[in-house]
């Protein structure tokens, strides 16, 4: 028996029980909603019955995140979205079988055709079709980063082999409660700790982005299922509070052998994050103009830094007689610094210096930064340096403008 479920009004005179009440939107196409507690919001849910009479039921969530008003009208989106996606799988196997007949002369019956799920955009498929987007835009180094989080988060999961078409809230909701609730390591002894929002911020990020990248593509008609359940946690990301001054510094350098000195040396001279410092060529650096060119950071843009003339000098010392694809800044054995290289002497060294155990290679950028703001150099500057946006250095480190705003203020005074 039909019912009105397209009110607030219709739906608070159902009865509360187990079966739900269905709507008809269309021919072989009905919603419908379920609610079996005063405390519930109620649930939709979806049947359709394609031209075979072949009928599929599925669920779409309470869409709680909507006024009541709305929710009718969207179930009906996202059913129809849910549909279009097997639809399109659908045609597309009718389409292979047609070329395939049309090849071989022979006629080929096709009785029932099941969607394939090589036909659908999964999300896994889009995760990775995101990361391809990446470097072809921004480079290897930026498209790595996702394919890393990808493999560590989505690979794995359940989620990844769902279809766009048929994402609803709950699928969303539960992978973020996976996420969260999966310890990251702690340090390079095995050790672990609960991750915070900020890192899980980081992860659903880099998600969020494939599958909106996915609807901007128009392979999905909807991100009703993912927009709630992948918003950032708010204000949760921390200033970075360790600062070492020029002599603590020095102090750190002075503890780290060589060749590691020099790559500290590197960190405390500019405001560059280790990764992009490492990943210097000989090529990057124009002795002629003593100007570094930064090609591979976070920022995924080239910027062009002119260095002063001690900063040349420790980059020119460091050149010797290498090829121009050779790293600027080696190691003992010649290769490129990294995070699993680089972490263990500064902690040494750090210990041994009588600074805080938790100084890490950030722990320089942030310092570095933190003088050149105090010192007065405009935010834009600062930002343009760094690799990073006005935004995030306000945000990090405006509040140590208050002091150059006052020695302003000062010479004002008649």
């Amino acid at each position: 028996m039909a019912h009105k479920i397209d009110t607030v009004t219709a739906r608070t005179k159902l009865k509360l029980r187990r079966e739900p009440f269905w709507q008809k939107v269309s021919k072989g196409f009905h919603v419908g909603f379920r609610k079996m507690s005063d405390a519930s919001s109620g649930i939709w849910l979806f049947r359709y019955a394609d031209e075979s009479g072949n009928e599929s039921e599925r669920t779409l969530g309470a869409l709680d995140d909507l006024p009541p008003h709305q929710r009718f009208d969207q179930a009906v989106l996202l059913a129809r979205a849910t549909i279009e996606g097997y639809s399109s799988a659908a045609r597309s196997t009718q389409a292979r079988h047609s070329a395939l007949a049309a090849q071989t002369r022979e006629t080929i019956t096709v009785v029932t055709i099941e969607p394939q799920q090589s036909d659908l955009v999964t999300v896994g498929s889009a995760c990775r079709a995101y990361a391809d987007h990446i470097h072809e835009m921004k480079g290897e180094k930026a498209a790595d980063d996702l394919v890393q989080r990808y493999r560590r988060w989505v690979d794995n999961d359940p989620i990844c082999k769902l279809s766009l078409a048929s994402l609803i809230r709950s699928d969303l909701d539960d992978f973020r409660r996976r996420l969260a609730a999966t310890p990251v390591r702690a340090d390079y002894s095995g050790a672990t700790r609960i991750r915070s929002k900020d890192t899980v911020n980081r992860d659903i990020a880099a998600l969020r982005a494939a599958l909106n990248k996915a609807l901007d593509d128009q392979k999905v008609a909807t991100d009703q299922a993912w927009r709630v359940p992948l918003k950032a946690y708010k204000n949760v990301s921390r200033r970075r509070g360790l600062y070492l001054d020029r002599d603590q510094r020095r102090a750190l350098i002075e503890h780290v052998p060589e060749p590691g000195a020099t790559f500290v040396r590197g960190l405390s001279a500019l405001p560059l994050r280790p990764g992009a410092l490492a990943a210097l060529t000989v090529a990057d650096f124009d002795t002629r103009l003593n100007v570094l060119k930064i090609g591979v950071d976070k920022s995924g843009q080239d910027r062009r830094i002119k260095v002063p003339p001690l900063t040349a000098q420790l980059f020119t010392e460091a050149l010797e007689s290498r090829s121009p694809e050779a790293p600027l800044l080696t190691r003992a054995d010649g290769r490129a610094w990294d995070k699993n290289t680089w972490k263990g002497p500064i902690k040494e060294a750090a210990i041994k210096a009588g600074l805080p155990s938790t100084c890490t290679a950030y722990t320089l950028r942030h310092s570095v930064i933190t003088d050149l703001v105090h010192g007065g150099l405009d935010l834009l500057t600062v930002a343009q340096l760094s690799g990073t946006s006005v935004a995030m250095i306000e945000k990090h480190y405006g509040h140590l403008r208050s002091d150059v705003a006052a020695e302003a203020l000062s010479k004002l005074i008649l």
